[in-house]
């Protein structure tokens, strides 16, 4: 077996902890996120019938594999 001193070893180094991100920078982003999840949702979920924002099929047509990929009823 080899003898192996001490001193060859490497010596543990303390990491400092990543400081937290303040909530007044990630909330602008939060609520960003939030807004563009609910209009996408409206489009695939909802843009057809009485509550089209568009006239015509063309959103319908555009995020239709979406809609049946999350489920929504479209015929």
């Amino acid at each position: 077996m080899a003898n192996v001193s001490v001193s060859a070893l490497p010596t543990p180094t303390a990491v400092p902890a990543p400081t937290p991100i303040p909530l007044r920078q990630i909330l602008p982003w939060a609520i960003f996120g939030a807004v563009l999840a609910v209009v996408l949702l409206y489009f695939v979920g909802a843009e057809q019938g009485v509550t089209s924002v568009f006239s015509g099929e063309s959103v319908h047509e555009f995020v239709h594999d979406g809609r049946h990929l999350l489920g929504f009823p479209c015929h």
